[in-house]
C-alpha cells in the first residue's frame, strides 16, 4: 500500500486529510466550530481562523499543539504552526 501511495504521488493528499481529522479529534468541536482550513506547507502547518480571540488563545499552546499533532501522526511532521 505504502509503494502504491508513493508511486502515485498520494502522500502530500493524505497527510493533508490526515491532518484535518487529527485536528477535529485532537482540538474538540469548540476550535473546530471556529477553523475554516487547515494547510501543511512544508514543515508549517497554516491554521484559518474565523476568530480573533481564539487565534490570540491559541497562540500561547502551539508548541503543545505542535507536540499533540506529532504524536498523533507518529512523526515529527509539523515544526511549526501559523494562526490566520
Amino acid at each position: 500500500m505504502k509503494l502504491f501511495i508513493k508511486e502515485n504521488n498520494l502522500t502530500k493528499g493524505l497527510r493533508q486529510v490526515n491532518i484535518e481529522e487529527l485536528w477535529k479529534k485532537e482540538m474538540g468541536k469548540g476550535v473546530t466550530g471556529y477553523t475554516d482550513k487547515l494547510v501543511l506547507k512544508g514543515d508549517t502547518l497554516i491554521v484559518y481562523l474565523n476568530s480573533s480571540v481564539l487565534r490570540e488563545e491559541l497562540s500561547y499552546g502551539k508548541e503543545k499543539i505542535i507536540k499533540m499533532l506529532n504524536e498523533a501522526l507518529g512523526e515529527e511532521l509539523i515544526k511549526k504552526i501559523r494562526l490566520s
